[in-house]
């Protein structure tokens, strides 16, 4: 299955695809994993377009990288140009890079270019970050979670820190493909109310348990256990880090969580900002870490991305 199959033109959020179709990226995404050669043409003669609002390591290297292994060409489109809609229109801008590009990949700051450039591109865009949802660090996220569990649906998975893009297209996955997901934010830092009873729609039609808590200690038994940075990438110098930091701390995820949980599998989308939502030894543990699974696996669910809406 592809998602030009199933009529879908972008991949911007994890809600606008149905679980039949994640599950079809997943496969892809493993097959493409296990068999490399098998599509190391699949996007000769394509080029795609790559636009960063924000500095990235994982994000760039995994669809450029990506990119060149299924015979296709990435440009890189950096900070240089500026914040979209500020130099020229979105619109404007989406119409020129669909004059020469074949797909446009964007990681940006704000969800409105994302949307403004799939409304007036003629080519696929595919959101790689902004600041409602993640939707190809997600993708990632559960090819990792269906390689360590031999049944996806009954695994367990919490996360717990602050409630951002990351955790937004967390639950929204899970929700879709009927995973139960327990959300662990402290008071103030958590989804917003459109995005919870999104989630919990999704979790209703799935039969997924979704679970909303401010209490670290109500987290339950969980199967794996997935945190992100407290303070998001441009906000580290925010004049009340101090506050946050002591607000976070008893949400830390370390060994003692994982042994309170019985989970066995600990998931960070880096970068990690260490002993602070988890600490050195945990990340680094290689019996319990999976964060570099997850970094190997941007690409190759990226790549599931690109072939289903680019091959031919």
């Amino acid at each position: 299955m592809s998602l030009q199959q199933t009529n879908f033109a972008h991949f911007l959020a994890d809600d606008q695809l149905n679980k039949a179709q994640i599950e079809a990226l997943i496969a892809l995404a493993i097959d493409i994993k296990q068999q490399p050669k098998k599509y190391n043409q699949a996007l000769a003669g394509k080029s795609v377009a790559m636009i960063f609002e924000k500095p990235s390591l994982r994000t760039h290297v995994s669809f450029d990288m990506g990119i060149a292994k299924l015979g296709g060409h990435a440009l890189y489109l950096g900070q240089q140009n500026g914040k979209l809609g500020e130099r020229e229109r979105v619109s404007d801008y989406a119409k020129n890079l669909s004059c020469y590009a074949d797909a446009i990949v964007a990681r940006v700051f704000e969800n409105q270019s994302i949307e403004g450039l799939a409304q007036h591109a003629s080519v696929p865009v595919i959101n790689a970050l902004c600041d409602l949802y993640h939707p190809c660090q997600a993708l990632a996220d559960f090819i990792t979670l269906t390689e360590n569990f031999s049944d996806l649906s009954t695994v367990k998975l919490a996360y717990v820190g602050d409630g951002n893009n990351v955790s937004n297209s967390l639950m929204l996955m899970a929700a879709t493909l009927g995973v139960d997901f327990t959300l662990v934010c402290p008071s103030g830092f958590g989804p917003s109310e459109a995005m919870l009873s999104k989630t919990e729609q999704l979790a209703s039609n799935s039969g997924a348990v979704f679970t909303f808590t401010t209490d670290i200690d109500a987290i339950g038994q969980q199967d794996a256990i997935y945190t992100d940075t407290w303070i998001s990438m441009g906000d580290e110098n925010a004049k009340d880090k101090a506050t946050i930091l002591a607000n976070f701390a008893p949400f830390q995820v370390n060994h003692q969580l994982m042994e309170t949980t019985g989970a066995s599998v600990v998931m960070h989308c880096q970068p990690a900002h260490l002993e602070e939502e988890i600490s050195t030894a945990l990340f680094d543990d290689e019996q319990l870490s999976v964060v570099f699974q997850q970094a190997e696996n941007r690409m190759w669910g990226q790549a599931a991305v690109l072939v289903s809406l680019l091959a031919d």
